[in-house]
């Protein structure tokens, strides 16, 4: 890793958005937002505005942790109350979900953009992105909103470089997507099912794991967490614990996924999805 060249790709960042005149940032709490925002505040002073998406499928902790980064330095914060499940594509999940979602958030963006005078609104996508299925990316790209992460040729590894060298407190935070993601595709999305994987998730957080997936299967919750914390989920007293906590929650069953987790799971298998017709609009 060629520090001086990430360095210089954050000064190329900075002079980038200090020429936008305004930009509402498109802000979850997570590093690579977190990078963008600060430094659009730091180009633009008051013209640059934070966004964020406040709902069932977002975890209360994100948005609460992120409202604090936000107040603690200053930087004007918004949040957006949104209808994800007023949205029948989002709930019936198919693999072009994230693409309804995107468009629907997109719009929300662009009128408070437009009703503060911002000329622009941009989101965290980082150059990693690419590589993976992102039908939300192509909604953003659709409504005109900008990506300069990956204007910067910045990618994951860098952000947190650079998040690091920043003192942002999450620079190391595991990636964190919204709830919809622990369903699998095709399986309706639903504000019980929402708000079981919530508690599940909180209460394997309380439990000291560091970044806990729980996919919610039905009756079924399939745990996912680091590969090196499956040795501790499976030692009886935390193992007993989990599953008394997560049948109280409502599942019936709770399985372990050996594999343990792995960023992109759930886009395994979408060539085949798009063979059956799931694709919707993609």
């Amino acid at each position: 890793m060629d520090k001086g060249d990430i360095r210089s790709k954050k000064e190329r960042l900075t002079h980038r958005l200090g020429k936008l005149g305004g930009l509402v940032v498109a802000f979850s709490g997570g590093v690579d937002s977190a990078l963008l925002l600060v430094a659009a505040h730091q180009a633009l002073g008051e013209n640059a505005l934070a966004a964020m998406a406040v709902s069932l499928v977002h975890p209360r902790r994100e948005q609460n942790e992120a409202a604090r980064f936000a107040m603690e330095r200053g930087i004007k914060l918004v949040q957006l109350q949104t209808h994800e499940m007023a949205i029948p594509e989002f709930v019936a999940n198919g693999i072009d979900r994230c693409y309804h979602c995107k468009t629907a958030l997109s719009a929300k963006l662009l009128e408070l953009a437009r009703t503060r005078g911002l000329s622009h609104v941009a989101h965290g996508a980082n150059v990693d992105d690419l590589k993976d299925y992102r039908p939300g990316f192509k909604a953003a790209q659709e409504a005109g909103i900008i990506a300069p992460l990956i204007d910067a040729q910045l990618g994951k590894a860098e952000i947190r470089f650079l998040a690091r060298e920043m003192a942002l407190p999450q620079w190391n935070k595991p990636a964190m997507a919204c709830l919809a993601t622990r369903f699998p595709y095709g399986r309706p999305i639903t504000e019980q099912g929402l708000r079981m994987v919530e508690s599940a998730e909180e209460f394997l957080l309380s439990e000291g794991f560091s970044a806990p997936r729980v996919r919610h299967d039905g009756t079924v919750a399939r745990i996912e967490v680091d590969p090196l914390e499956l040795s501790r989920l499976l030692s009886d007293k935390s193992r007993l614990a989990v599953v008394e906590r997560l049948r109280r929650i409502g599942f019936e069953h709770v399985v372990m996924d050996l594999e343990g987790y792995v960023s992109g799971k759930m886009n395994r298998g979408i060539g085949e999805l798009r063979d059956s017709g799931m694709e919707g609009v993609l």
